[in-house]
């Protein structure tokens, strides 16, 4: 009769035993990410820069002050006297120098370049804030999960531990005391693993928790655009030092921007996947560099040519000592420097000039091929990691519910062993606890490969519907944001 008890309550435990409790203040993926971007800091800093840079460029595409020069010139040394002699004179002259060739306008456009690069600095920003809040927020959600998962099935090993107890002190049935025992060791090791995942779920949730303050940006963003009059997480701040929020309970699909390439079972050619990757963000602000680059090769050509300047000076003189008056002196002048001596200075310049071009166009290569190995090297996780959820979906997780099944049915006829009932239904709370991190694991490489193939951060964790939508759109603005850095 016990062991008819302990069936029943085993086909309803999933049901009656477990209430879940409404959690406030759900925190969907796509808020934790607006958030995180919404709040950095490092935009901040990055647009500051720019607007440093843009200023910088008017400046120095700005001629130099003239020079003013007043002076009194050929005054007798003994008497100071004004008069005294004919060329004694008050002196005002005015000087311009000119910049070699056209150095101005090229250190101007040198500047600007520099300054275009910041914008895709900030969207590559964007982009990867977005993995990292996405894989922050899953590693939330899978241990967030797994608690639930484990606290499920936890009041049923209660149940298995009291009904063993009782069939012991009854003496009916095969209920034996290592039973109890065992019964009682794996509560206790469900302890300890609640315990470990509440660990992590907490330190994600801090680590998560950073994005969610906006007070520091709102103080120092100028109005470039941030909110500064409503902060859309208050119902997310932190109460007595703990965030007071959970993250969504439901596991967000995330479309697969390149599904073809990311399932793709062979290794894909580097040329192929260079086309994909030259407009990326990251590859286009190293684009911008190399135009600086070459901009600072034609300003070390302007060295060959030569600097020059033009004076003028008008010299008041008195009348002399028997009142005759002296005609004043008008003096012009234009001088010039004469690039001799190339080979230790003008030439070293537009060599070094030329080294540091080559360099920055090295650095473009060596970023495209980080790309190319970061994305072969999530590319073939996330096969894996399909066949894994695929193998736990349809083999695996059935074959551990029935084996736990049979084991019951067995005790139940007194035909089976209590604590092979134990073992199956821990090896059914592990393998879907197992399957929860495989279907995680999935979408956090999906957000990672996804970071590549993007040209807007949103599309990065959009919906399949959404991606869509977004991937056009998104198309249109990088062609004409490109247009625009090149005229």
């Amino acid at each position: 009769m016990v062991n008819v008890v302990l069936l029943f309550l085993l086909l309803v435990g999933n049901s009656v035993l477990t209430g879940l409790h409404a959690q406030p203040n759900l925190l969907t993926l796509k808020q934790a990410v607006q958030s995180a971007i919404q709040y950095d800091p490092w935009l901040t800093v990055n647009k500051h820069q720019q607007d440093s840079l843009e200023s910088m460029s008017v400046a120095t595409g700005t001629l130099p002050d003239p020079k003013i020069s007043l002076g009194i010139a050929n005054i007798a040394a003994e008497t100071f006297d004004f008069d005294q002699e004919m060329m004694t004179q008050f002196k005002v002259g005015i000087s311009q120098t000119m910049p070699r060739g056209d150095s101005l306008n090229i250190k101007k456009q040198q500047i600007k370049l520099l300054a275009s690069e910041y914008p895709f600095q900030r969207e590559n920003r964007k982009a990867q804030m977005t993995v990292m809040a996405g894989q922050l927020w899953l590693e939330t959600y899978k241990a967030q999960q797994s608690i639930a998962l484990i606290e499920k099935d936890r009041a049923l090993f209660e149940q298995l531990a009291d009904i063993a107890q009782a069939s012991y002190a009854s003496a009916i049935g095969k209920t034996r005391q290592q039973d109890i025992i065992r019964a009682q060791l794996e509560l206790t090791r469900l302890d300890d693993r609640l315990t470990m995942l509440k660990q992590q779920k907490e330190t994600n949730l801090q680590e998560l928790s950073e994005w969610l303050n906006g007070s520091f940006v709102n103080r120092y963003s100028n109005g470039i655009g941030y909110s500064s009059i409503t902060d859309p997480m208050t119902d997310y701040k932190h109460h007595a030092g703990k965030p007071s929020f959970m993250v969504d309970e439901a596991l967000p699909v995330i479309k697969m921007l390149k599904e073809d390439l990311y399932l793709s079972e062979k290794s894909l050619r580097p040329e192929f996947l260079y086309q994909y990757f030259v407009t990326h963000p990251m590859v286009l602000a190293v684009d911008q560099r190399i135009k600086a680059s070459d901009s600072g090769v034609k300003l070390a050509q302007q060295s060959y040519k030569p600097e020059w300047g033009f004076n003028a000076s008008y010299g008041y003189r008195a009348d002399d000592v028997l009142g005759r008056e002296r005609a004043d002196l008008f003096s012009i002048g234009v001088s010039f420097d004469i690039p001799l001596f190339t080979g230790n200075k003008q030439d070293k310049k537009v060599q070094s000039a030329i080294s540091k071009s080559a360099a920055v166009k090295t650095k473009k290569w060596m970023t495209v091929r980080k790309l190319i190995a970061s994305f072969e090297t999530a590319r073939v996780q996330l096969v894996r990691l399909t066949e894994r959820q695929t193998l736990y979906q349809t083999r695996l997780l059935p074959q551990m519910h029935d084996q736990a099944e049979a084991s019951l049915t067995a005790y139940t006829n007194d035909d089976g062993d209590f604590s092979e009932v134990i073992r199956s239904r821990i090896a059914v709370l592990n393998t879907a606890i197992d399957l929860l991190g495989i279907n995680v694991e999935r979408q956090k490489t999906i957000v990672q490969l996804n970071y590549f193939f993007m040209t807007e951060y949103e599309q990065i964790i959009a919906s399949p519907k959404m991606a869509d939508s977004k991937m056009t759109d998104s198309k249109i603005r990088v062609t004409h944001k490109l247009e625009n850095n090149n005229e």
